[in-house]
């Protein structure tokens, strides 16, 4: 069936989006793989977790490496998914680790390099849930401490540049945006209206 990836800033609301698209295959009967990244439940995971709270430090160069590892995990769950025609919803995909990497220093053209070289599986189509930095740190304010990614304005503005360079560029494949900004139904129903046609198109 398809690869879908839900992208976004810190408070953009993909996480949200994703749980209200996990109930919607689910009342649909439409069988479904999820995959999430980083998983902080994977040994990687929990280093890089160590990593966002501040309790370990960590050059670029690693830290891409680690996210890298994290999501290459998942390749044999993608593929398993896609032999049995079962759609798959990816929180966050390799496409998050290049953008905010590369906002922290990591160099985009090496990083797209890396992506090309280990074949990442590519996505049919990643969805970026666009919200300006500024409300998405509002958002997260509210939920309680920040990491170090989030607490930082000027870092996500960088992240969020680097993610417009990948939509302008068609970095893994096809991009849609979507304005985060909007109420959580409307953007539900924009992903919804994008997910059904591109489901309807991918049976013809």
């Amino acid at each position: 069936m398809f690869f879908f990836v839900i992208e976004g800033l810190d408070g953009s609301g993909k996480g949200t989006q994703v749980k209200l698209l996990m109930d919607y295959f689910k009342e649909k009967s439409v069988p479904f793989e999820f995959i999430k990244s980083p998983n902080y439940e994977t040994p990687v995971g929990k280093v890089y977790k160590k990593y966002l709270d501040e309790e370990i430090e960590m050059k670029a160069d690693a830290v891409f490496l680690l996210l890298a590892t994290d999501v290459i995990m998942n390749k044999p769950k993608i593929e398993k998914a896609r032999k049995k025609g079962e759609v798959i919803l990816a929180e966050r995909y390799i496409t998050s680790t290049i953008a905010f990497q590369c906002a922290n220093g990591f160099p985009f053209k090496k990083a797209v390099r890396f992506i090309e070289l280990m074949e990442y599986p590519k996505p049919d189509l990643i969805i970026f849930i666009d919200v300006r930095p500024e409300v998405g740190m509002k958002r997260k304010l509210k939920q309680g401490k920040l990491d170090r990614h989030e607490k930082s304005l000027e870092f996500l503005k960088k992240v969020r540049k680097f993610y417009l360079r990948e939509i302008k560029e068609n970095i893994l494949g096809k991009w849609v945006v979507v304005n985060g900004e909007k109420s959580i139904k409307d953007v539900q129903e924009k992903i919804l209206k994008i997910i059904e046609t591109n489901l309807e198109l991918s049976k013809r």
